[in-house]
């Protein structure tokens, strides 16, 4: 495990300064323009990219022939491009400020899962990895706790611009300790020809483990990116308009609590760990629908991120086994950006339903939580079923016959 350390630093560093520009950006927009709207053009361009560079930063990364370089770079990058925007936001021209966002925003799935695609490299597998897996998830889920609150405190006592700064200092303090790590070659074997641009989604959609984990993902995230809106809503409706914040937090706090906790069993399965995960959070959400005061919402909000907290280190497990040599990091970075698409459109789909009523909104999303678990499960059955078809017997556990190439690392005894 030499260097894990220095990675979970890095990454809870780059993670808390993406965490926080969601609210850094409006805030300093809503400061200097005096428009929450302008804001949010900024925000939709810093995350737009997400999806669209995934593949392309996953590709480069593999083909990276000084890997310490690519990723290091891309983390400076990142941190340029906050530090630039805390300067030019509201002062300089409108398409100079977009672009500065979206050159930024292309850095963003090496924050994600291209930082996380480095844990195979640095702790060997078999249940010290699971572990790993489990304190990597924790860097998202801590960061999620505390960027927003920093943020706000020094947005409080002083102003949006030296948030911001905060965050590029934060970005700049990961590429720091990102230059210290150990970099093997966790992706791809030895002599291994390089993989095309699209190695990584064709891995995605044959492989069934990582098909299941990635479609019902996905449907989840479309789901939980509208949950911020509809908590300000739900919270407005039962009397606390400021309760919004409260609710969030608690879901935060409660997926910290899951990954340290239930994120580090490694005796199931990864496959049934995020089954549980998505029905659970479903579960919770649908009881908050119907709790008759903020109190009790709260207590819901935070058991449903506590079911939230395991999927993440599941998901990541999950693409550790089964993301063939040569293009793990594709696997990661565009897993994540999927994610973050569908979280972006869940928000933006939430915006044009605000008028219905709050408990039915957060029903809708406690809906696709569970939709998301029937997804998971047909995707995996009907892979197993073709799988015993073609073979002419019994399905076997490893990934779909579609895959030419293994899967890297050992795979747990009872995966999906």
């Amino acid at each position: 495990m030499q260097g894990f350390g220095r990675y979970l630093a890095a990454a809870l560093a780059a993670r808390f300064a993406s965490e926080g520009m969601g609210m850094a950006v409006v805030l300093l927009a809503l400061q200097r323009t005096g428009s929450a709207a302008y804001g949010a053009f900024v925000l939709t361009a810093w995350l737009a990219p997400h999806v669209l560079a995934a593949p392309l930063a996953g590709a480069a990364a593999a083909r990276s022939r000084r890997p310490r370089l690519f990723h290091v770079g891309a983390l400076a990058g990142f941190a340029t491009a906050v530090a630039v925007l805390s300067v030019l936001l509201g002062r300089a021209p409108t398409p100079v400020v977009l672009s500065v966002a979206v050159l930024g925003g292309s850095c963003g799935p090496m924050v994600t899962g291209g930082l996380s695609s480095l844990v195979a490299g640095l702790v060997p597998a078999g249940p010290a990895r699971d572990r790993a897996y489990g304190w990597d998830a924790s860097t998202y889920n801590g960061a999620s706790v505390t960027a927003p609150a920093a943020v706000s405190l020094v947005a409080a006592f002083g102003s949006a611009g030296p948030a911001m700064a905060l965050l590029a200092g934060s970005g700049a303090l990961a590429a720091a300790l990102a230059a210290t790590l150990p970099y093997g070659n966790p992706g791809s074997a030895t002599g291994a020809p390089r993989a095309g641009l699209g190695a990584g989604l064709v891995a995605l959609w044959r492989i069934r483990e990582l098909r299941a984990v990635t479609s019902a993902t996905t449907l989840a995230f479309l789901g939980l990116g509208a949950l911020t809106v509809t908590s300000v809503l739900l919270a407005t409706s039962l009397g606390s308009p400021g309760g919004g914040g409260v609710l969030m937090t608690a879901f935060a706090l409660g997926a910290l609590t899951g990954s340290l906790t239930l994120g580090r069993i490694t005796a199931v399965p990864p496959g049934r760990l995020a089954r549980w995960a998505m029905a659970g959070t479903g579960v919770a959400l649908t009881a908050a629908a119907f709790a008759p005061g903020i109190t009790l919402t709260a207590v819901a909000f935070a058991a449903a991120g506590v079911c939230d907290g395991p999927l993440l280190t599941a998901t990541l497990r999950i693409r550790s086994e089964f993301a063939p040599d040569g293009v793990r990091t594709q696997v990661f970075t565009l897993g994540a950006g999927l994610k973050v698409t569908a979280a972006s459109t869940g928000a933006a789909l939430v915006g044009l339903a605000v008028d219905a009523p709050p408990w039915t909104l957060l029903l809708a999303i406690a809906a696709l939580q569970l939709v998301a678990v029937l997804l998971h499960v047909l995707v995996t059955v009907r892979g197993s079923a073709r799988k015993a078809a073609a073979a002419g017997g019994p399905a076997a556990t490893g990934p779909s016959a579609g895959s030419a190439t293994a899967a890297a690392g050992p795979r747990s005894p009872g995966a999906p």
